[in-house]
């Protein structure tokens, strides 16, 4: 009866230094931000904090990065996004609460929904803080990364199922958003937003989202039913085809967009 008592106090004080140690690197990657101009210090403390991926046998590292590639998708993310809100102090506040409700509420949480949460959030920050920073940079990079984002993303939620062919689906859903990305690199547009510094609402970033959201529903109803079933993507598919449709037609005709 001891030992229970005794475990469960160290139980309780590990989840208490779990979370005290989460909302300190948050808070640490803000004060970096606002010290030092350059995110590569900020880039570090997040790398640094992912120090057990390489804490095994090196053949181990990859199957690790991989397996920790949304979560630092969306740590780098904010950090971009952080610097762009330089100047709105309320905007770095937000960002740096959501995410500590990344760190502490959505990350650990094995679920499907809490899976495809988190490759939606990734998905959505990942092509956001890129668009942000690579308006001069080569397309390359751009399409490059692009992939990355889709390709871990899809690697994410696939994970939570039992598929036999999860590295071919990624690769192409990779592609599918790379080609998105190259398209987009050449015609880019982004939504002004007041009060958050120079955060823009990238018009690719909800296409991809919107598209990576009715992919996940197709694959969910073929898998749990043997078919696709038109009552499991029927809403889906409205609503992101709407979206886009919106987005392409409504909204950049009129102009609201920066490019």
């Amino acid at each position: 009866m001891e030992f229970l008592k005794s475990s469960k106090r160290r139980s309780l004080l590990s989840e208490l230094i779990y979370i005290l140690l989460n909302i300190a690197l948050a808070i640490a990657i803000l004060a970096v931000v606002w010290a030092v101009d350059s995110p590569i210090a900020a880039f570090a403390l997040v790398l640094l904090s992912k120090w057990r991926i390489l804490a095994v046998r090196p053949r181990y590292w990859f199957a690790n990065i991989q397996a920790n590639s949304v979560d630092i998708i969306v740590s780098l993310s904010i950090i971009i996004l952080l610097y762009a809100a330089s100047g709105a102090v309320i905007a770095q506040y937000i960002l740096t609460a959501a995410y500590i409700v990344w760190l502490l509420f959505i990350k650990p949480r094995s679920k499907r929904v809490f899976v495809t949460l988190q490759a939606g959030t990734a998905t959505f920050l990942g092509v956001s803080a890129l668009m942000t920073v690579s308006y001069d940079w080569m397309a390359s990079p751009v399409v490059l990364l692009m992939w990355l984002i889709g390709y871990s993303a899809a690697r994410h939620v696939l994970s939570n199922y039992d598929e036999a062919h999860i590295s071919f689906y990624s690769l192409l859903w990779g592609f599918i958003v790379a080609e998105i990305g190259w398209l987009t690199y050449h015609w880019t547009f982004a939504y002004e937003l007041s009060g958050v510094g120079n955060i823009k609402l990238v018009q690719s970033a909800l296409i991809v989202t919107s598209l990576s959201f009715l992919a996940e529903r197709i694959y969910a109803s073929y898998t749990k039913h043997g078919e696709v079933r038109s009552g499991d993507v029927i809403l889906p598919a409205l609503l992101s085809i709407s979206l886009i449709v919106i987005l392409l037609v409504f909204f950049n005709r009129l102009g609201a967009g920066t490019i």
